[in-house]
C-alpha cells in the first residue's frame, strides 16, 4: 500500500512542472538557484494567497514534498501550497555547518541565514502570493539548521519539518526553551528510524524527551516525533512527509465520518457553533481564510435533523448568506427548517426563493421547484 502510494505521489509529480528562479546573494557573494511550485489555482485566482513551503536539500525533497501535498489537496485534506526548493546539492555541509564548540552558526551558515530572511524570502514575497504561514523542512545537517529560526524572538516560521536532524550539542536543551517560551503558535515535528544513523539518533531521542518533559505544556506548540520501524536515514523521508504535514494541516481538514459520529453528531445543541469555532480555529493556527465547505455544511445540517434541534437550520442560514451569498444555499436552509417545523406555507416560499439563486453542490434548481411544487399543494390542502 505504501508503495502505491509513493508511485501515485511521483505520478503526479511527473505531470507538474516547476519553475527555476537564480538569485544574486550579496551575503553569498554568489547566485542562488531555488526551485518554485505554484499551486493549479494560482493563475486562476489572482487575488488568494498561499502558504509557503521552504524546503532545504531542494534537489531531492521538493518532488516527494510536492507529490505529498498534491496528493492531499487532491482530496482537499491539505491546502494548496507554494513550494520553494532551495538547490544545495554541493554546498548542504557549508550552507548549514555550525560551531561545535558555541553551538552557532559559522560565518558561511550565517551569510546563508541571511541569504534565506533578507533575499529569497523577500523576493518571493515580492514576485509572488505569500500567505503569513510559513514552513521551512531539512533533512540531517539541514534539519538542524533549521532549529536557528526558530530561535529568533519572532519565531521566523510557523512551522518546522526537522527529519533525522543533525543536532550541535546544546540544541537538545534550547530547542525546548525556546518552544516552552515562544508567544506565537509553532508546529514542530521531527522523526527518525530504528534503522537511522547511529550518533543522530540519541541526540533526537534526548531533544524529544525534553521537548515532552517542558514545551509540551505550552498550549501555543502543537509536537509531533514519529520513529519509524524498519527504515533507514533515507527511507524514513517519505514516510515522515504525509505526517508531517498532515500534522500541520490538521485543522484545515474537512468534517471527516470519525469527526462527525464522534465529536459533531453527540453533541446536545451548539452544532453551527462548532462549524463556526472549526473555521475560526484554523484561520488562527493557519492564516487561512477560506469560505466554509458545502460538505461541512451538509454535515452539520444532518446532524442538526439526527437530533431535531430544526430552529439551528435559521443560524446555518445565516453563515450560509454569508459564505455563499448568490447560492441557493441560505434559503434552502430556512425552507428545510420550516418544513420539519410544519410551515409547509414559508417552506414553499423559501424553496421558491432558493430556485431562482444559483445552484451549490447537489442543490439544483429543479430540486427546489420540486419542493415547492409539494409544499405548496400540501399547504393548500391544508
Amino acid at each position: 500500500m505504501k508503495q502505491a502510494l509513493l508511485l501515485f505521489f511521483f505520478s503526479i509529480v511527473a505531470f507538474s512542472q516547476k519553475k527555476t528562479e537564480l538569485i544574486k546573494s550579496n551575503h553569498l557573494g554568489e547566485t542562488r538557484e531555488i526551485s518554485i511550485n505554484l499551486p493549479s489555482s494560482y493563475e486562476s485566482n489572482p487575488t488568494k494567497r498561499y502558504p509557503v513551503l521552504v524546503l532545504l536539500d531542494g534537489d531531492y525533497l521538493f518532488d516527494p514534498f510536492q507529490g505529498a501535498l498534491h496528493y492531499g489537496e487532491y482530496w482537499d485534506d491539505l491546502p494548496e501550497t507554494i513550494i520553494i526548493g532551495i538547490h544545495q546539492k554541493n554546498s548542504r555541509v557549508s550552507d548549514c555547518a555550525f560551531d561545535e564548540a558555541q553551538g552557532t552558526p559559522t560565518k558561511r551558515s550565517a551569510a546563508f541565514y541571511n541569504f534565506i530572511v533578507e533575499e529569497m524570502m523577500p523576493f518571493a514575497e515580492k514576485k509572488y502570493r505569500l500567505a503569513p504561514f510559513r514552513i521551512i523542512a531539512g533533512h540531517d545537517v539541514t534539519a538542524g539548521f533549521l532549529n536557528f529560526f526558530l530561535y529568533r524572538e519572532n519565531s521566523y516560521f510557523n512551522a518546522y519539518i526537522s527529519l533525522s536532524p543533525e543536532l550541535s550539542s546544546d540544541m537538545v536543551s534550547q530547542v525546548p526553551t525556546t518552544l516552552n517560551n515562544t508567544k506565537k503558535n509553532i508546529f514542530y515535528y521531527q522523526s527518525s528510524a530504528d534503522g537511522d544513523i547511529k550518533q543522530l539518533r540519541q541526540p533526537i531521542e534526548e531533544l524529544d524527551a525534553n521537548i515532552k518533559a517542558t514545551a509540551i505544556q505550552n498550549p501555543l506548540v502543537n509536537y509531533q516525533y514519529d520513529k519509524f520501524n524498519n527504515a533507514s536515514h533515507y527511507s524514513l523521508v517519505l514516510y515522515s512527509i504525509p505526517n508531517a504535514l498532515y500534522q500541520i494541516f490538521d485543522s484545515y481538514k474537512p468534517i471527516s465520518s470519525t469527526e462527525f459520529s464522534e465529536k459533531i453528531v453527540i453533541l446536545p445543541s451548539g452544532y453551527v457553533d462548532y462549524l463556526i469555532k472549526k473555521y475560526e480555529n484554523s484561520e488562527q493556527k493557519l492564516g487561512l481564510n477560506n469560505p466554509i465547505r458545502i460538505n461541512d455544511f451538509k454535515a452539520i445540517e444532518a446532524a442538526i435533523l439526527k437530533n431535531k434541534a430544526y430552529e439551528e437550520l435559521e443560524k446555518l442560514s445565516q453563515l450560509a448568506n454569508k459564505n455563499y451569498p448568490k447560492s441557493m444555499l441560505a434559503d434552502y436552509e430556512l425552507g428545510l427548517m420550516f418544513e420539519k417545523l410544519g410551515d409547509n406555507k414559508n417552506a414553499a416560499n423559501k424553496y421558491q426563493r432558493a430556485s431562482q439563486l444559483e445552484e451549490i453542490g447537489d442543490l439544483t434548481k429543479e430540486m427546489m421547484y420540486n419542493k415547492y411544487e409539494d409544499l405548496k399543494s400540501l399547504s393548500v390542502k391544508k
